[in-house]
């Protein structure tokens, strides 16, 4: 903890955007982050939400694979208050301290996972053929 920060984000703003250089994560310690895939530009615009985040949960893994380039964009939908980390400064502390990167990297690993399944189960309930009567 001694390399977090505090932070606030009022609500609507954009935390961070996809495609930008993803420098750090958060901790959500009050409030909804609903992170979000831009939409195309051709007919809508916007953006599809993926996920609603809250108390306890991470807010970025992009910050831990290079390029270090955000894959999705966040957006505060309440007032968020939350530990911010520095990214690379973890990732100094993971090389030097093989066990602690390795928990990190498990401790994401899991995060992931459980939000690819949580995705797959989404896309199934939007475009899984429906049975007819």
């Amino acid at each position: 903890m001694s390399y977090a920060r505090e932070v606030n984000f009022p609500e609507g703003t954009r935390i961070f955007e996809e495609g930008g250089r993803a420098e750090s994560f958060w901790i959500v310690r009050s409030g909804t982050v609903t992170l979000e895939v831009p939409l195309p530009s051709g007919g809508h615009r916007g953006a599809a939400p993926v996920e609603s985040l809250g108390p306890g949960e991470l807010v970025g893994w992009s910050w831990l694979f290079p390029p270090y380039t955000w894959q999705l964009s966040a957006e505060a939908m309440t007032p968020v208050r939350a530990y911010e980390f520095d990214g690379a400064a973890v990732r100094m502390l993971m090389d030097a301290d093989p066990a602690f990167g390795s928990a990190i990297g498990h401790w994401v690993g899991r995060i992931l996972a459980v939000r690819l399944q949580q995705t797959r189960n989404r896309l199934l309930d939007l475009y899984a053929p429906r049975p007819t009567a």
